[in-house]
Parts: C-alpha cells; structure tokens; sequence
C-alpha cells in the first residue's frame, strides 16, 4: 500500500503534468518531483499517462461471472478482470430475480465487501429493480416486477449491511415517485429507468430527489415534441445521465447530442456488461436469461439487447472516437462523475493528495500497462492477472 511512481505524465486537475506520486498506506501523499528518499517500491511511470481508476456503476459481470450467480469467488474473478480493464472500483448490479434469490446476491455482495480482492474493489450494490415498468422490461423477468415496497427494500438494506447505494426505479410504477425521498433517506442514490413515464411523472421524481437517468434513451420511452416523457426529463433536469457507450446502445451521434446537452459534467459512462465480457461469442446467462452473444452484441433470444460485452478501457477508447473531444476532456464520465454521483468524490474519481491511491497506466495507444487499487498493483500487462 506504500509505493513511488516515478516521471508519470499524470493528470491532475483537468492537465498532465509531469511529476511522481507517492502513495503511503493506500492514499496519494505527494505529488512532486521529489526522490523517493524512503525506499519505497517504485513502479517507472515513464512514458504514461497516469489517470484516476475507473468507477463502473452499472455491471452484470464479466469474464465468465453473472453477479445474480456469483459467489464470493466469482466476485472476485469479476474484479480481477475489471482490473485488467482500468477499473478500479464498481457496484455490483442484481437484475430482478426472486426474493430468495436477491437476498442470497445481497449476502455474497456484503461478504465480498469485507474481504480485500486482489481485483477492483467492490464498493456496493445496485439495485435494478423490481421496482420497475413491465412495458420497459428490457431484459428483467416480467413476473417478477412489482409496485413500490419499501418494507422489501428496508429488508434487502438491512440485509446489506447499508450497502445498497444504487437502486433503478420507474416513475410511473404505482407508489415509486412517493417512496424516492425515503430511498434517498436510506442513502441510497436513486436512478430513473426501464420506464414509459412521462414528463411529469419524471419530473415529480426528479423533485422528490431522483438523481440519476440509467442508461438512458435504452429501455426508455424517447422524446417527442409534444410528449418530452422521461427522456426529455432527464436531458432538461441536471440529474446524471448513465450511457453504454458501445456504438451499439447509442449511435455516435446520440452520445454527441448527450453531452452537447447535458455537459461534460453529467454524463457517466457505464459498462451495463454481462459475464461474456472479455469472452468470445456463445451462449451465457444474465440473471434468469438466457443471453446469445454475436460478433460482441448480447441479446435475448427475442433479439431484445441484454446488457453488453463492453469494457471500461474500450468505453473511453470508443468515446474518444464517437467525439473528437479529448482524453483530459473525456476521463470525467468515467471516474469523477460517477464518483459525485456516489458521493464518494471526496476519496476516489481524481488525483489529488490524501485521496485514495485508484490509478490507471495508458500508454501511447491508450492501451493499459497498469492498474493500481489502493496503492497496490492489482495489475500489470506484462505479467497479466
């Protein structure tokens, strides 16, 4: 947890500047062209950009695991991969599945917590549902989806051990606009989706405290002219935008309109992936689903979309491409947005002194060389996991 990065091109606020850092017990202690005088290991930053690690708050799994599957060691092989991919931190996201069956994610969630992973570290639970529209169902099990409950939800808190910090609604399921203020009383951040909603009805729960817009425009009544609907709430509110920026969920164009629209500032970039991620085409799960994989697009066997295959790393790569825009302009979406989102900015999503030490190595081709989890090397692509 103690470490010395050498001549790194590092970002800090909002430019590269060429500098060392040193970490002490997992948080950034200095950044200054200073000689390591206290031995510390020393990682060579030269000829990187080093970058604050990337928060994913909207993921299913990866390399082979499916959070509404996983056990403690699944969690952990979905951090390690996140790892290999610049992620340094993510909630778990449990689509809606039985009772039974989301109080035993929640346990095995709670338990991964309290362990230290080799990996991305596990911050906490989103929830996606089963608060949620069965018009806009996407890939969640329709008889599973139910009105608001908030007495189930206090028992999956408790069950959490607070650590449900996300949760997806839809404003127009009967009780939700009512229940958003206790949601938020909880400390729970709370997202609009899966949803038909219209205007109002979004507006109403933006007010109530809804902050945030779950892969929006994706299983989302879109914006007409005389009909803004939920769409067209969250592009006028100042509520953040979730957006999978795969080119498949969103054209170019749209993720272009997006942060035309909404800012730099309010727009996070989630991966939405599914256990195929980092695994070739074939046949996989997404909670009760059955998922088919083809040339990297997961669908359902109705041809719905079913999450993504999609990485961090190839999220930023892709947004770069879609925009034009920068590296320095674009890093936002991926660690200080979702951070503030969070509330969690004040230890993670930048590079700044006494924050924790979550930084990711890119090298010329935005390829990563290394990725750092609380000042350890959780990764590095010479010697791989």
């Amino acid at each position: 947890m103690d470490l010395f990065i050498r001549n790194g091109n590092v970002l800090v606020g909002g430019s590269f500047q060429k500098t060392n850092i040193t970490v002490k017990n997992g948080r950034i202690f200095s950044l200054k062209e200073e000689t390591n005088s206290q031995s510390l290991p020393e990682l060579d930053g030269e000829h990187q950009k080093i970058v604050p690690g990337f928060i994913d708050i909207h993921t299913h799994g990866g390399m082979g695991a499916d959070v509404n599957h996983s056990g403690f060691d699944d969690l952990h092989k979905i951090s390690r991969f996140f790892a290999s991919q610049g992620t340094t931190c993510f909630l778990a996201s449990i689509l809606t599945d039985t009772e039974e069956k989301t109080l035993w994610c929640i346990h095995q969630a709670a338990e991964s917590m309290d362990s230290r992973p080799c990996g991305a570290q596990l911050i906490g639970i989103h929830l996606e549902g089963p608060f949620l529209s069965s018009a806009y169902k996407g890939a969640m099990p329709e008889a599973l989806l139910i009105k608001s409950d908030l007495t189930l939800f206090k028992k999956y808190q408790e069950a959490a051990g607070g650590h449900i910090k996300y949760i997806t609604v839809s404003p127009e399921v009967e009780g939700v606009p009512e229940m958003i203020p206790d949601l938020v009383s909880l400390g729970v951040v709370v997202a609009l989706g899966h949803s038909g909603a219209d205007y109002e009805t979004a507006m109403t729960c933006i007010k109530n405290g809804a902050t945030a817009s779950t892969h929006t425009f994706n299983a989302m009544k879109l914006m007409h002219q005389h009909a803004p609907a939920i769409s067209g709430a969250a592009l006028e509110s100042d509520i953040y935008c979730e957006a999978i920026c795969d080119g498949r969920h969103l054209h170019p164009g749209i993720i272009r309109l997006l942060l035309k629209t909404k800012g730099l500032d309010r727009v996070v970039a989630v991966t939405d992936s599914i256990m195929a991620a980092g695994l070739p085409d074939g046949r996989y799960k997404l909670g009760v689903n059955d998922v088919f994989v083809k040339d990297g697009d997961a669908k359902l066997l109705d041809g719905t979309r079913a999450g993504s295959t999609l990485t961090a790393i190839q999220a930023l790569k892709n947004l770069i491409q879609f925009t034009g825009r920068s590296l320095e302009e674009l890093i936002p979406l991926l660690t200080s947005n979702p951070a503030k989102l969070l509330h969690i900015d004040d230890r993670k999503g930048s590079i700044a002194l006494d924050k924790d030490a979550d930084l990711v190595l890119l090298d010329n081709h935005l390829n990563i060389s290394a990725t750092i989890i609380g000042g350890e090397v959780a990764y590095r692509r010479n010697n791989g996991l």
